[in-house]
């Protein structure tokens, strides 16, 4: 069982390390009672589900260019000082968003730029706290590292948005931020313990010029750029989020309720392959494991699909039966995931070199952010054509086929060995 379960090495070893994840497991969980709390005001406040949908939009665009930029920054100054000073302009906008609250101003704007700031400064922050990481622990440990990570993802993805809709209901908004605010001292007081992080020799002065540097090199090393274009894949072309809502309403039933079930199945398995990531320890073809990880991505979505499709459109009321294997479905979906994610993000520390690890990770957040949305749009466009079971179903088979062709034809990526890391 202890071969099992995830390997805690990293918090053994490196108390640095210890801090830093305990102030991320307790700030993520406040982070996602923020998201999930200011949707639910702008909704209260407009009664319209498209200005909820602007939230989107008012956060993308600073995270994109926050994030290409932010890297730059993480790898031309000292990380530690990027990460806390980034830190304190996302503590400064949920304050804000605490404020208006108390003072009941009711200005849907206001929480727009509000989230946008929070949004540019997390992008900021983000690329510089992942480049700390491997300065951290050893190498041989990164996998393990990042699998305690998704620990804390699942499980803030999981408690964030049902804590956040019994406090909003119990205790108002106000109460909710103020929460989130108080739970980024865990993330202070980690990154004041840090020891100074100087950029290296190599490092450059941040700006365009840097961001073409950190482009420039990702066009030359194949194995890296495909950590990310095999997460686009998987992110465009099975991409489900869109398609829920129609499915709790017509298919499988249960509305609301059930897509808030479906969406914390997947972050439990997140969870779940965290929590039992022991074995991955161990894996020296990482870039295989990633393959065959998107292609598991692709199969439950596809499952998911057939599951759609043979439930038909029988959940006009209550949720169906045709739930459990639907719940399984993303369950294995929020595993496949997690494993990729364990994989890539370990590949893109181990084979980058340390003064561009800041702008890589920048282009990591990027397309984590754009992928998913690109993804929705394409699946609601395919409803236009197909019904969302068959959409699922042909996104997931398609993800494998092209995952695996794309495999083939970078096939260094197949070959990349964690004891010799060749970006």
């Amino acid at each position: 069982m202890g071969k099992l379960l995830a390997d805690i090495s990293p918090l053994r070893e490196s108390p640095d390390f210890r801090r830093l994840w305990l102030g991320s497991a307790v700030s993520n969980v406040g982070s996602q009672l923020t998201l999930v709390a200011v949707s639910l005001e702008v909704y209260r406040l407009t009664q319209d589900s498209l200005y909820v949908g602007l939230l989107s939009i008012f956060a993308l665009v600073p995270l994109v260019l926050g994030g290409l930029l932010g890297g730059s920054i993480a790898d031309s100054h000292d990380r530690r000082t990027v990460a806390l000073l980034s830190s304190s302009v996302m503590w400064a906008a949920v304050g804000g968003l605490a404020l208006q609250a108390w003072l009941q101003v009711g200005n849907v704007w206001l929480l727009y730029v509000l989230v946008a700031v929070q949004s540019g400064a997390q992008a900021i922050n983000q690329p510089a706290r992942s480049a700390i990481i491997p300065a951290l622990v050893r190498q041989e440990l990164l996998p393990a590292a990042n699998a305690l990570s998704m620990v804390t993802f699942g499980l803030a993805m999981t408690a964030g948005p049902l804590l956040a809709g019994v406090l909003v209901a119990s205790v108002g908004f106000g109460w909710t931020y103020t929460l989130d605010l108080l739970s980024f001292a865990f993330a202070f007081w980690a990154l004041l313990r840090l020891p100074p992080m100087p950029p290296g020799k190599e490092a450059g002065r941040a700006g365009l010029r840097s961001v073409v540097e950190g482009f420039r090199f990702l066009g030359t090393r194949p194995n890296v750029r495909m950590t990310f274009i095999i997460d686009l894949v998987a992110m465009i072309l099975a991409q489900p989020r869109a398609l829920l809502p129609a499915v709790g309403a017509v298919m499988i039933g249960g509305g609301e309720t059930t897509v808030g079930i479906l969406l914390a199945s997947t972050a439990v398995g997140a969870f779940l392959a965290g929590l039992f990531s022991g074995p991955l320890g161990s894996v020296r073809m990482q870039g295989t494991a990633v393959v065959w990880s998107v292609m598991g991505w692709g199969a439950s979505i596809a499952g998911f699909g057939l599951v759609v499709v043979l439930a038909g459109r029988s959940g006009s009321g209550g949720a169906t039966l045709w739930l459990l294997p639907a719940v399984l479905c993303c369950a294995l979906a929020g595993i496949s995931d997690s494993v990729s994610a364990v994989f890539r993000t370990t590949i893109l520390q181990a084979a980058t070199p340390d003064h561009l690890r800041g702008r890589l990770q920048g282009v990591f957040i990027v397309v984590v952010a754009g992928g998913p949305r690109i993804g929705d749009m394409l699946a609601g466009a395919g409803t236009k054509i197909l019904s969302e079971g068959w959409v699922l179903l042909l996104g997931g088979v398609l993800c494998i086929g092209v995952a695996w062709t794309v495999a083939r034809w970078q096939s260094g990526f197949l070959k990349y060995d964690a004891r010799n890391p060749v970006p």
